[in-house]
């Protein structure tokens, strides 16, 4: 015979059991009920032949996607705060990630110190997405003693791929290969640069179109980049791996198409029999080129100087939707985006930038 107390017990173990699958078969009852509603419905009898609406056709695909490309923060970064407004823009727009091209710290730091502040600093800024923000290596971010060995402490490796949602995702190192020596004395001109920006605009745009003509940068600018091959077996094996996706994303910080070396036309190689767009930064300029029926965009800067004068001179993001078709392009300008408050008089002056006056060294660079 069972003792008193122990029958107790299992009586309320069953009864707990009970209402623990009467729990569950209410929750399952609710997500099934709530799985089959509709996701557009209205009402049939008050709206029974015209409709006040154009189409039911909604864009709710689920193979969809929408990501945000962000250009140069540095290489004479504006004192306006114009890429911490472009955070807080994002997280507005909500995509579902962020990819930069490069140059997101000033780099050529004089001691370790200075360079972990400069990371920590834009670190802080990265950090204010409510979504994934990607790194791609730029020169001012790298190309200095100690800048390489920082860049994989903090962000692992130099380039690397994902896929999302079946689309493939190529972060590429324009850096990689060994670049000119920057102007010894570039640290110090950029500080000068920048206490100009505050109390003698014009003098900083004078400095800058100097600064832009001088023989190492023109050099600079005008030199292919090459792709070591370490790098470049890397890409044959990644796209080798993957050559069933929708489509294929490449970045990379310097367009590396305006001037192309023998190591980037092997690239396209790799590519010729899929489909893909290449981003890059690097000029401060946004240009757009069609090679070959593909699409190779030099994204603008967010807060970078301007270099030379134009329509490119435009501080933005650039808003890609994937489509089963294909990826739809926008460019929004970050004087065009604000909060439901209204616009903010006060920013003015960080989106709303008057043009460089200078030459356009690129150009230069081509002759």
């Amino acid at each position: 015979m069972i003792p008193f107390k122990r029958m107790m017990r299992l009586l309320a173990i069953a009864v707990g059991l009970l209402l623990l699958a009467g729990c569950s078969q209410r929750d399952t009852t609710t997500q099934s009920a709530s799985q089959k509603a509709p996701v557009f419905s209205f009402d049939k009898a008050a709206v029974a032949e015209a409709k006040p609406w154009t189409s039911e056709n909604f864009a709710n695909n689920p193979r969809e996607f929408q990501f945000a490309i962000i250009g140069d923060r540095t290489g004479g970064a504006n004192v306006q705060g114009t890429f911490e407004i472009a955070m807080n823009q994002l997280n507005m727009l909500q995509p579902e990630f962020v990819i930069n091209v490069g140059d997101i710290i000033e780099g050529y730091a004089e001691d370790t110190k200075e360079l972990t502040a400069m990371w920590e600093e834009v670190e802080a800024l990265t950090g204010k997405l409510e979504m994934p923000f990607f790194y791609t290596r730029g020169n001012h971010d790298v190309s200095f003693p100690g800048g390489k060995e920082e860049w994989a402490r903090r962000h692992g490796p130099n380039y690397y791929h994902f896929i999302y949602k079946d689309v493939q995702f190529l972060v590429l190192d324009s850096e990689d290969s060994s670049r000119p020596e920057p102007p010894p004395e570039i640290m110090e001109a950029t500080k000068v640069y920048k206490k100009l920006q505050v109390e003698d605009p014009e003098a900083a745009r004078k400095m800058l179109a100097e600064f832009m003509k001088s023989d190492a940068i023109v050099a600079a600018l005008g030199q292919p980049v090459e792709f070591p091959n370490e790098q470049l077996d890397w890409i044959k094996k990644t796209l080798a791996e993957h050559t069933d996706v929708r489509w294929t994303f490449l970045f990379m910080h310097e367009p590396c198409w305006e001037n192309p070396s023998q190591s980037f036309k092997a690239i396209e190689s790799m590519l010729k029999d899929r489909p893909y767009t290449f981003f890059a930064g690097h000029l401060h300029y946004y240009d757009y080129d069609k090679i070959k029926g593909r699409e190779y965009i030099t994204i603008g800067p967010a807060g970078a100087s301007w270099h030379h004068d134009g329509p490119g001179n435009v501080d933005h993001i650039m808003w890609v939707t994937m489509t089963e078709d294909g990826p739809q392009m926008a460019n929004i300008a970050l004087k065009g985006v604000f909060d439901r408050k209204g616009l903010d008089p006060s920013l003015f002056g960080a989106y709303d930038r008057k043009g460089a006056a200078t030459q356009d060294a690129q150009g230069e660079a081509k002759k």
